[in-house]
């Protein structure tokens, strides 16, 4: 990791910023998306779903929405 000097404290509020097509970028990007996997895996229901209602709909989502996230063993 570079060493970054600061000529004041407000230049270390400032955010990084990286140019779209800079490696780094993606590093970046990569490294949030597999953060937020850790955090909070997604787990998607095998199969289509059909509804005869909104209402059922509704309920659904809000029970698998309100569901914790499931334990992943070794983590």
């Amino acid at each position: 990791m570079p060493v970054r000097k600061f000529r004041s404290v407000e230049e270390l509020n400032q955010p990084t910023w990286r140019t779209p097509g800079d490696p780094e970028l993606y590093r970046a990007i990569a490294g949030l998306w597999a953060s937020a996997a850790r955090i909070r895996p997604r787990v998607l229901q095998h199969g289509v779903r059909r509804f005869r209602s909104i209402e059922e709909l509704d309920e659904a989502t809000s029970t698998w929405r309100d569901a914790p996230a499931p334990r992943i063993p070794g983590r």
